[in-house]
């Protein structure tokens, strides 16, 4: 198992919520009945440091819903963990910019997906300006802050307005990902977009933006842009990490390959019945992604050239579309 070493998780602490947003992939709202306690999550920790996982992201629901989320940040990050934090920017307070602080948390990143009308309209009303005015007390408290935008059909030809909302904003970095069908967001939503769009958007703004701009890795692949598209500039899209060098847990304990994978088929493992080191290194684990070969590509994705570094593009989003794993639904690149 040399080959497959952790590098990063994202971990869901609770399904809690102060929101029910319209494309919420977890639908997020009330904590589970059967959430992890404390002394779980710190042996949580603990396991994520001996297997020499360098990055742990936390994620909600809403993680400042959940009582004892600087504790278990501060196990991370005690243990040599950078441990960072994405939420809606609700709940953000002096007492939670202390507590951050307190913790060593590395960056925030802050959902913000349109301007104002349109942000609060898939979640609630007001959320926007607290949103806002979460990104500029962490910013002004030093936090490197990020913002994050789930894009689908009602705010991509809003990205214009928003982009001179964030110019001025003192954010390090705005990261554009598309919707997938999950969740809430599999419930009438027009969640469908063209990554081309999204590509030029990037391209226009990436050189004159005051913070890094690029797109995640369910948008793409292999344009002649790709090495400017994922932020920094060389960075390339390296096939879907998950169960290669990432994890996703979720709020029960249930081990994926990436949280996106928001499906008990790809569930690895409890860690109430057995160790992250026992599942990681189960050679049978992970199998979609660890005993990938060019011949599972389907559709366009087996006749590209590129098929054997990509892999058929982003999982979790290929799944939830059109129920393809080693098929993009949406490739900006197509076979060349």
């Amino acid at each position: 198992m040399s080959g497959f070493r952790l590098e990063s998780c994202v971990w869901e602490l609770t399904l809690a919520c102060c929101f029910g947003c319209r494309y919420c992939g977890s639908a997020g709202g009330r904590a589970r009945a059967d959430e992890l306690s404390t002394a779980e999550c710190l042996d949580t920790a603990d396991q994520l440091a001996e297997l020499g996982c360098r990055r742990v992201s936390l994620i909600g629901g809403e993680v400042f819903l959940r009582r004892d989320w600087a504790q278990i940040a501060g196990r991370l990050t005690g243990l040599g963990v950078r441990v960072d934090v994405i939420t809606n920017g609700y709940m953000m307070s002096p007492e939670v910019l202390e507590q951050l602080k307190q913790a060593g948390v590395s960056s925030v990143a802050v959902s913000i997906d349109g301007p104002e009308d349109v942000h609060d309209a898939g979640r609630q009303a007001g959320s926007f300006k607290r949103a806002m005015e979460a990104v500029r007390a962490l910013t002004a408290a030093g936090m490197p802050v990020s913002v994050i935008s789930t894009l689908r059909r009602d705010c991509m030809g809003r990205l214009e307005e928003l982009y001179r909302v964030l110019e001025g904003s003192g954010i390090a970095a705005w990261q554009l990902q598309a919707c997938s069908p999950m969740g809430n967001a599999a419930r009438g939503l027009d969640w469908r977009i063209d990554p081309a769009e999204v590509i030029a958007f990037v391209m226009r703004h990436r050189a004159e933006a005051p913070f890094m701009l690029g797109a995640a890795d369910n948008v793409g692949y292999f344009t002649d842009e790709e090495l400017r598209l994922r932020g920094a500039d060389g960075a390339c899209f390296q096939g879907c990490r998950a169960g290669i060098s990432a994890i996703g847990i979720d709020s029960a304990g249930n081990v994926r390959g990436c949280e996106s994978l928001y499906d008990e088929r790809f569930n690895e493992g409890n860690l109430r019945q057995r160790r992250l080191r026992d599942i990681w290194e189960d050679p049978g684990a992970f199998a979609y992604n660890r005993q990938f070969r060019r011949e599972m590509l389907t559709g366009s994705c087996a006749r590209c050239r590129m098929g054997p570094w990509c892999a058929g593009g982003c999982r979790s989003y290929n799944y939830f579309v059109h129920g393809k794993l080693y098929e993009s639904p949406a490739c900006a690149g197509g076979a060349k």
